[in-house]
């Protein structure tokens, strides 16, 4: 009888399986925000697969009740644990080694429950005690409430532990009916409360799946329910004793364990995007999100700026969501656009650097959407706004979102003081903060096919358009100023570890000496490479300009005769750009997107990052060769036309009107991830 009992719990598993698959699909087909409203439960109500669902659901739990009769609640309960390995075989899940660990580790701590379980329950039960019971009611109700008050993840996982308490109630329930038949009135109360708890757990489970990935909800539910149920069985019902329960908590922890390494590795899947709404006639209303942007000093923060004024001079109302420059919150209006400034604090981690407080943006991005009512949200980072300003468009509000991504981890861990043996899990860390908030946005874009690559392989699971940031090349186009008996490599960026500008130094003792180096922009590491210019002995050859005004800058273009980028995590550096628009030959470091722009040999040449010697050479081959330089210069300009700015707004605005009027739904993921 015990071994039919859990053929019949393991095939229910089976069954709620092959459940959560189809409503997970459908619920996540049917929302666009995450909560299940009464258009998403009307689109549900068409769908096919969330009927066969039901079907399963039902199969499912009447080979459940059928094995509760049969076996003791604490052996047939910890079974369903089994749904979510079941669902990732379903979802056809890649096998990897930690997919596999994690399977092994499951099922064989469930085997071990179950077998330890089955010897340690008492079969001999008194009469059930109903009223202890009921405290599982009023933890599933304060896990709903607190739900009320979450988001993202943490709203997902609390309402499946609600809903895994719930039915856990439910087992409970089914066992005292089946050990002590009930009558009468108690019978009665019994049964309401059982549907009563059942119909709510449903309720709560849909919320979950409208708000969550799929490991979330299976993992919370197939663990929390077996834990409460048991629970409910040792303390109210008197199965097992709290000293035998101690005695099978070790495959228990091994089966949670593997549940939660198994939630970690399955790909999440794609946010539901949002529903284009009707546009108004005339110009876009485009709203610009940015976490950094002028006065900073930065190439994410500069592209925003040249996309805003380009989009407004072409006649479109464009406004900017970016951290205020001080404490104060405040809106301007520069150049056509209205920039509205969010208060901010300094970090501790960055000179210049200003973020705005989380309890600021949850409050003041959705308001400022709500008041700007924009045809579209263009997000330039996943940081505090653009999160905020992802989360405040697509949860209920319609707007279509473009996301672009100027974003490595490489910028930030540099400024920290955590060792470097922490940098690449943080960085992990970091990738997947940013694929659940880009999974949510209509259209990904970012400036290279290298930089696109580099999100799909850290798990971004759709196709990701590479759209240049765009030069306004007239604005740098000039004749050459510099001094032919002192020419100089020109260095254009944040001095910040990243940058890699010590090996400009390092190289610049290999030169001639009459180069000069121009070094233009200010950061953390500038006191660091003046005191190595010092200690290298070529102080009096290298000029640190700092931050310059816009003419400064196109003047130190122009005087150069070469650019140097040793940068390693350039994204598609504008700087680089600017230096070729200008004309100019460019020796950079083969990292990143700087391959895409420089083309060794024909516009100047790139050397193996770390290399100092190496860049000494390629940079002294192109000062010592008058008729090389100039070719190559000649080359950059014919080079960079493909990245004219004004391509670039075609581009986003043909984005822009696409999702507005036509929006593009993304497939959801098959797996139940």
């Amino acid at each position: 009888m015990l071994t039919l009992a859990i053929g019949l719990a393991a095939a229910g598993a089976c069954c709620f399986a092959a459940t959560v698959h189809l409503q997970h699909r459908a619920v996540r087909g049917a929302t666009t925000g995450p909560e299940l409203g009464l258009s998403g439960i009307r689109t549900i109500l068409r769908t096919p697969g969330w009927y066969a669902g039901i079907g399963l659901a039902g199969l499912g739990a009447a080979l459940h009740v059928l094995a509760l009769t049969m076996a003791p609640l604490a052996v047939v309960q910890p079974i369903g644990v089994l749904t979510l390995v079941l669902t990732v075989l379903l979802a056809r899940t890649a096998l990897t080694r930690a997919v596999l660990a994690a399977l092994a580790m499951s099922v064989t701590g469930v085997a071990g429950f179950v077998a330890l379980s089955a010897m340690t329950t008492n079969p001999a039960l008194p009469a059930p005690g109903l009223g202890t019971a009921q405290w599982a009611v009023l933890a599933a109700a304060g896990l709903a409430v607190a739900a009320r008050f979450a988001r993202g993840r943490a709203r997902c996982l609390l309402l499946a532990l609600a809903t895994a308490v719930l039915f856990g109630f439910t087992s409970a329930l089914v066992r005292a009916a089946a050990v002590a038949p009930l009558t009468g009135a108690t019978a009665a109360m019994v049964i309401a409360e059982a549907v009563a708890a059942t119909l709510a757990g449903a309720w709560l489970l849909h919320q979950a799946y409208a708000c969550g990935p799929a490991p979330v909800v299976a993992g919370a539910t197939t663990t929390a329910d077996p834990l409460s149920a048991v629970l409910i069985g040792v303390f109210a019902y008197g199965e097992m004793t709290p000293g035998q329960l101690a005695g099978i908590a070790v495959p228990g922890v091994v089966a949670v364990a593997g549940l939660v390494l198994l939630a970690r590795e399955l790909p999440a899947p794609a946010e539901p995007a949002s529903v284009g709404r009707p546009r108004r006639e005339g110009p876009l209303r485009i709203a610009i999100t940015a976490d950094t942007y002028p006065p900073d000093v930065n190439g994410a923060a500069n592209f925003a700026s040249r996309l805003a004024s380009g989009l407004a001079a072409r006649g479109n109302e464009v406004h900017v969501v970016c951290p205020s420059p001080t404490g104060e919150t405040f809106t301007e209006t520069t150049g056509g656009v209205t920039v509205h400034r969010i208060g901010s604090v300094r970090t501790p981690f960055h000179p210049t650097f200003r973020i705005c407080p989380p309890w600021r943006t949850a409050k003041a991005v959705p308001a400022l959407l709500d008041g700007i009512d924009p045809d579209v949200v263009h997000t330039q980072a996943h940081f505090l706004i653009g999160r905020s300003a992802v989360r405040a468009a697509t949860a209920a509000r319609n707007i279509p979102v473009v996301a672009t991504n100027h974003f490595m981890p490489e910028n930030l861990l540099g400024y920290g003081p955590l060792p470097r043996w922490t940098h690449r899990p943080l960085a992990r860390l970091a990738w997947h903060d940013l694929v659940r908030v880009f999974g949510r946005a209509t259209v990904c874009t970012t400036p290279t096919p290298r930089a696109a690559g580099l999100l799909e392989r850290n798990g971004l699971n759709r196709p990701v358009m590479a759209i240049s940031c765009g030069i306004d090349r007239a604005h740098y186009a000039g004749p050459p100023t510099g001094a032919a008996d002192a020419p100089a490599v020109l260095f254009v960026g944040r001095l910040d570890a990243e940058k890699n500008v010590h090996e400009l130094l390092e190289a610049a003792v290999m030169l001639p000496p009459h180069v000069r180096v121009e070094l233009v922009g200010d950061g953390s590491e500038r006191a660091r490479l003046e005191a190595l210019a010092t200690r290298l002995g070529i102080a009096e050859r290298v000029t640190f300009h700092g931050f310059v005004p816009d003419e400064d800058l196109v003047r130190a273009y122009r005087r150069c005769a070469v650019f140097c980028m040793p940068g390693t995590a350039e994204l598609q550096s504008l700087v680089t750009m600017e230096a070729m628009a200008a004309g100019k030959p460019v020796v950079a470091a083969d990292a990143m997107a700087l391959p895409h722009l420089v083309h060794p040999g024909r516009n100047g040449w790139l050397y193996p990052p770390g290399d100092a010697p190496e860049l000494a050479r390629l940079l002294t081959a192109v000062l010592t060769d008058e008729r090389a330089r100039t070719a190559m210069g000649e080359a950059s300009l014919d080079l960079i036309g493909a990245h004219d700015l004004q391509s670039t707004l075609d581009q986003f605005e043909g984005v822009y009107a696409d999702i507005a009027v036509h929006p593009v739904i993304p497939a959801l993921s098959s797996g139940v991830a």
